[in-house]
């Protein structure tokens, strides 16, 4: 025992002496050190108090406007062989990377305190969680990652038991862009930080931990870390199902996770659970299921989107107890984004609201909440041994082309459904909005290694004995000839969640495309939907041209992760593009026979 908390403390000692800081506090996790936090915040205007009438315990930060979002060209992965992080990270080599960051950190914490901060990514006593300590100069990311993860002292009893953590290491420094970095070394299972105070890039927890650093070590040791959300579905039957499900940010995958079902729904009996929001650590359980946790303890959700039409369950949420980031302010000194009723007085950077300076609040504005306090939040976000997945569901925003849902035919498929994604890009990350670009199952700024050994070690996962969910791939976002989306979205998305477990299920037939299985006439339950059935053919509609070009380019996508793409991948991208090809000659074939 001593050995390993000796370690611990000589890491911290490493860091103090690197960063020096005036004084070094041991984070506990309690809700009396939260307090104490916010009030010393709230005296150096880190917080600004909110209407606590209206919303108790809820905060303001205001971020440097030039740290509002992840910075994707200045994070790095930083395996000892660059062929290891592939073309789909940027590299550096890790001797030069830890020099160059280790420089910025150089007394950086001069004057500051330094925040030590054990965490457990899932449930305390879950196998599946798994530890970290993130070493911070930001009283404003340890309150986040106390809402953010399982954080203070039973973290820090479980790292004492095992030994084991993942080290990270964060300093808001200058905030200078110029100055800012945020580096990844998976061999080492180390993260460094610096230079920026936005979530993404400082509560070292999340994308970092959870997904670039566990990507690499579920690797080596047999399960998936992923960017998905959990949602349980409970059928008037009392049996729910568990869905795993990805998407590039802001493309509803927390209006999913906290999906309200459609009328007729709720009056049968059906019911939704929310385990997770954002990301999924995946196991195979004994009996050859993957079992899931969600390794996060809250929500950091995009405000702007969230409304009372969209997302009630999101706004109960965060009706109290809430850190909200860069969003605007009313009158009244209540939180404010665009979608919400109510006039902003002052915007994200706190001047006075001008239209012309643009949306009130910033695009990629947050709330910091704790899961609990969702409405449909499951008890089974606690399960130690996780909640077995049913379906994983691929999606991203195509307005048009791909279908409103179609399954894949069996596990190889799938993997080329997940692999082939590709979303209109959001304001979530820097850069131009509206451009389509691939992000293979919605991790391609997450990825902890190269992407061609990401795809060879999901179709591992295909063994003997192997019960693996079926595997689907939705698009909500689907546009008729006007310009409107064809599919009212929202809770209505449960009918093709239905349909799917009716698939599982073997309930329903659907019918056989070279693309995929897509519902058959009458599988998917439309009582009380206005939808002509014209839009309903034009959002089922195989464009067999359109999929060629389709199967092509995806095609050419696949070819830039060689040598390291498995030929089985290739394989499959072959397979349905002469499927394609086979369903374009037959009718030419009937033609000439006639």
């Amino acid at each position: 025992m001593a050995s390993k908390l000796e370690a611990f403390t000589h890491w911290v000692n490493e860091v103090a002496a690197l960063t020096r800081p005036a004084k070094i506090h041991w984070c506990d996790g309690s809700d009396a050190e939260y307090q104490t936090l916010v009030q010393q915040m709230l005296a150096d205007g880190t917080l600004i108090e909110l209407n606590q009438q209206t919303h108790p315990g809820c905060y303001l930060h205001r971020s440097h406007p030039s740290d509002v979002a992840r910075v994707e060209h200045l994070t790095f992965v930083c395996h000892p062989d660059e062929q290891d992080a592939g073309p789909n990270n940027h590299w550096m080599d890790p001797a030069a990377a830890h020099a160059k960051i280790d420089a910025l950190f150089d007394g950086c914490m001069e004057g500051r305190t330094m925040y030590v901060i054990p965490y457990c990514m899932g449930p305390i006593d879950s196998p599946l969680a798994r530890c970290g300590v993130e070493i911070t100069d930001s009283p404003y990311v340890v309150a986040n990652m106390k809402i953010m993860t399982r954080m203070g002292a039973a973290a820090q009893a479980r790292i004492e038991r095992e030994g084991k953590f993942i080290k990270g290491l964060h300093s808001t420094g200058e905030l200078d862009p110029e100055r800012r970095f945020i580096m990844h070394f998976p061999a080492e299972l180390s993260i460094k930080s610096y230079g920026s105070g936005y979530g993404g890039n400082a509560l070292l927890g999340k994308k970092c931990h959870a997904l670039r650093i566990a990507s690499h070590q579920a690797r080596s040791e047999g399960w998936l870390a992923e960017h998905m959300l959990i949602v349980g579905i409970e059928n008037p039957q009392g049996e729910t199902h568990y869905v795993a499900a990805a998407f590039p940010s802001a493309c509803g995958k927390t209006n999913l996770a906290m999906l309200i079902p459609p009328e007729g729904y709720r009056q049968d009996g059906w019911k939704v659970w929310t385990v997770g929001d954002d990301i999924c650590w995946m196991r195979p359980g004994a009996d050859g299921r993957l079992y899931a946790i969600n390794p996060e303890a809250g929500f950091f959700g995009v405000a702007p989107g969230t409304s009372d039409s969209t997302n009630p369950n999101a706004l109960k949420s965060i009706a109290r107890d809430t850190i909200f980031t860069n969003v605007a302010v009313t009158t009244d000194n209540q939180p404010w984004w665009e979608g919400l009723p109510g006039t902003p007085v002052t915007d994200w950077q706190g001047r006075p609201y001008d239209a012309a300076n643009g949306a009130a609040a910033h695009p990629n504005s947050r709330f910091t909440v704790s899961a609990k306090q969702c409405p449909t939040w499951s008890e089974m976000a606690e399960a130690a041994q996780g909640v077995p997945i049913s379906a994983i569901v691929f999606g991203g925003r195509r307005p048009s082309l791909l279908p409103l849902v179609m399954e894949a035919r069996d596990w190889n498929h799938g993997v080329l459904m997940g692999a082939a994604m590709g979303s209109e890009t959001t304001a979530a990350a820097t850069g131009a909005v509206g451009v389509l670009r691939r992000d293979s199952m919605a991790m391609k700024p997450f990825c902890g290694y190269h992407y061609g050994d990401y795809f060879a070690h999901w179709l591992s996962l295909d063994q003997p004995g192997a019960k693996l969910p079926k595997i689907f791939h939705v698009n909500w976002f689907r546009k008729g000839k006007d310009g409107k989306f064809l599919w009212p979205g929202f809770g209505d998305n449960l009918r093709v969640l239905e349909w799917m477990i009716n698939r599982v299920e073997d309930r329903v037939d659907g019918t056989e495309t070279p693309i995929g299985i897509l519902p058959a006439d009458g599988e998917l339950k439309l009582d009380g939907l206005k939808l002509d059935p014209a839009q309903l053919d034009e959002l089922l509609d195989v464009d067999n041209a359109g999929w060629q070009n389709e199967l092509a380019a995806i095609g050419e996508y696949l070819q830039s992760f060689t040598p390291r793409l498995p030929e089985r991948l290739h394989q499959e991208q072959q397979r349905v593009a002469k499927a394609l090809d086979d369903a374009d000659a037959q009718p030419r074939r009937e033609a000439t026979a006639h």
